[in-house]
């Protein structure tokens, strides 16, 4: 008996990683203006938390901290009760 031949398979998969790699260099294209987008993104998000902080996370915003604090993980325990 012939062994089976994946020809097809093999295309199609070869079609598929050319494709995610074309997506790939498309989005570096798009966002070769800033190529730190994650940095950037990460350091915003760090200042907003040390406002929070430095506020008693009572200011508009720091809600979503609400749920993450006052626990011995992060060791920060705010009264949020006004």
């Amino acid at each position: 008996m012939k062994d089976p031949h994946n020809h097809a398979q093999v295309g199609y998969a070869m079609i598929a990683v050319a494709a995610s790699l074309a997506v790939i260099g498309i989005m570096g294209l798009f966002m070769a203006d800033d190529v730190l987008i994650a940095d950037n993104m990460q350091r915003a998000n760090t200042a907003h938390f040390n406002e929070c902080k430095a506020n008693d996370f009572k200011t508009n915003g720091c809600e979503k901290y609400w749920d993450r604090i006052n626990n011995p993980i992060s060791g920060i325990y705010v009264d949020l009760d006004e």
